[in-house]
């Protein structure tokens, strides 16, 4: 079930906020854990077996490693709970791959399974593993209410794709979290304008995506606006989901942490990762790459400690050599940003700028490219090496098609519409310019969700690039 989506919006979420409203602050939990399950299972209802398995693990896990009295025996316990999970996600992930892979390097024909991909496989998993790391570590105590695990584990706004919440971050508020009308009227504010990023701007620049494939002979200039238009498309898309998980978790009570910050305004590939999926980046810091011993380590170890991490950053994303050559570029240039040419992006932002817009767009070519003859098809698009024209009316007719939305997301992506408001409205404690400033909020954010309810009863594109993952 897509959070942009009528029965989403109108029958599932309004039932279950009723319900969760109504029931005592202790049945809250079993409240959120059932919701989550139907969620879950409106669209996999045959994986819900395998999420409540993966639950049951990391249940029984966490308590044997703390009730564990030796280290080793701790460390024993981690490893199964770990290996369990990371089964689970190898098998439903990347069997076919690993198969692809045995038949390309033994001749054989080994067939595929064709094992459907459960839903958010990658998100879950990923936070059993840091719940159990941070049980061994001592970090936080074992959940002994197989409920509320399961709530944290299976919660219906992050579930799908994220953000990576950790068990840490909402400990306390699974027993105690308080909600009150400031609450929840920035949670519903914050899931619509995250509903409007993906509605109004990342499904109409995902219909340009697919324009362009469908075209036989793009140009030059074609190849390039779809980088730049693909790269606003993940983004908003992505940051929208991250937006509606948010403000869903804020109704309910939850502070989950922000995904991402204005990335394309980086001045580097290091900055860029601080900004971007930042949930995602922080779980590989700080559960593999500070475990290898991060920078303080050898040269060699440092560089080893990169290119796992990255290697590992872009196959978790997908079941392709793309995504790790796409997660090998990031390590080669975060590698390279420390070497002299670092020091000279800190000195001149404007071509560090240019230099980071570069790579992610190329970067995101790669990433959506379905396997490695598309991805050289596309970088010999982008650089003339396929011999197409430069441009052609076709390319100047989609250009002026789409240039309202493509110039939208990219101002969008900056803080400027939030400076300008902020600028606008900078005297709010001036009565008269608090009120007015509360009543076009108002009426901005509903104006938003009518827009966004009419193009989905329309029937309008309406996607979500990281179900994929």
């Amino acid at each position: 079930m897509l959070f942009s989506s009528i029965p989403f919006l109108f029958y599932f979420l309004p039932v279950v906020l009723i319900c969760y409203f109504a029931v005592p602050r202790v049945a809250k939990n079993v409240v959120l854990f059932l919701a989550s399950l139907v969620f879950y299972a409106w669209g996999e209802p045959r994986f819900v077996i395998v999420m409540l398995a993966s639950i049951l693990i990391g249940y029984l896990s966490g308590i044997f490693i703390e009730k564990a009295k030796s280290k080793n025996t701790k460390k024993l316990f981690l490893c199964i709970g770990t290996v369990l999970c990371l089964a689970g996600l190898a098998y439903f992930k990347y069997v076919d791959f690993f198969i692809t892979a045995f038949n390309s390097a033994t001749k054989l024909s080994v067939p595929l399974l064709k094992v459907a991909l459960p839903i958010g496989i990658s998100f879950y998993s990923f936070q059993i593993i840091s719940y159990l790391v941070d049980v061994y570590r001592g970090d936080t105590a074992a959940q002994k209410n197989f409920i509320k695990l399961g709530a944290y584990i299976a919660m219906f706004p992050q579930l799908i794709a994220g953000p990576i919440v950790r068990y840490s971050d909402i400990e306390k508020q699974l027993t105690d979290r308080k909600q009150n009308f400031e609450q929840v009227a920035e949670g519903i504010k914050r899931f619509i304008i995250g509903l409007s990023k993906k509605i109004l701007i990342a499904n109409v620049l995902g219909e340009f995506v697919d324009k362009f494939r469908a075209i036989q002979e793009p140009t030059v200039g074609f190849y390039w606006i779809y980088a730049v238009v693909f790269s606003l498309h993940l983004y908003f898309d992505f940051s929208g989901y991250s937006d509606m998980a948010i403000g869903i978790g804020k109704i309910l009570g939850f502070t989950f942490p922000e995904n991402f910050n204005y990335p394309f305004i980086s001045g580097s590939v290091t900055e860029f990762w601080r900004r971007w999926h930042m949930s995602l980046g922080s779980w590989f810091r700080d559960y593999v790459y500070i475990p290898l011993g991060g920078n303080r380590v050898s040269k060699i170890k440092w560089v080893r400690n990169i290119l796992i991490v990255w290697a590992l950053t872009g196959f978790w994303h997908g079941a392709d050599w793309t995504f790790i050559i796409w997660g090998l570029m990031f390590a080669l240039l975060l590698m390279l940003e420390k070497t002299p040419f670092g020091k000279l992006l800190k000195k001149c932002k404007p071509l560090a700028h240019v230099y980071l817009l570069a790579a992610i767009i190329l970067s995101f070519v790669i990433f959506n490219a379905n396997g490695l003859g598309q991805m050289a098809a596309d970088f010999k698009g982008l650089f003339g090496g396929a011999g197409i024209p430069g441009w052609n009316e076709q390319t100047g007719y989609y250009l002026r098609s789409y240039a309202v939305v493509i110039a939208m997301a990219a101002v969008g992506a900056t803080p400027l519409p939030k400076l300008l408001v902020n600028k606008i409205f900078k005297n709010k404690e001036n009565k008269t310019v608090n009120v007015i400033y509360s009543v076009a909020e108002v009426v901005f954010v509903l104006g938003l969700l009518i827009v966004c309810t009419s193009f989905l009863v329309d029937g309008s594109f309406n996607p979500f690039l990281y179900f994929r993952f």
